[in-house]
């Protein structure tokens, strides 16, 4: 049971994706796989410089 939810869903799901008018823009993709900067980018900083293990005391 409950597979019907799942399926209509899905179905929806597929259906807007089929339907839906495309607008991508190629030009920007292009440039992005050639590596042309589009924007400038922003550099993530890692500023946690602690080395706490978060998987918990008990390894095993």
């Amino acid at each position: 049971m409950g597979r019907g939810r799942a399926k209509a869903k899905q179905t929806k799901v597929a259906r807007d994706l089929k339907y839906r008018p495309l607008e991508t823009d190629f030009e920007r993709l292009q440039r992005e796989l050639h590596g042309e900067p589009d924007a400038p980018r922003v550099e993530v900083v890692d500023d946690d410089d602690s080395d706490t293990d978060y998987r918990g005391s008990a390894a095993g």
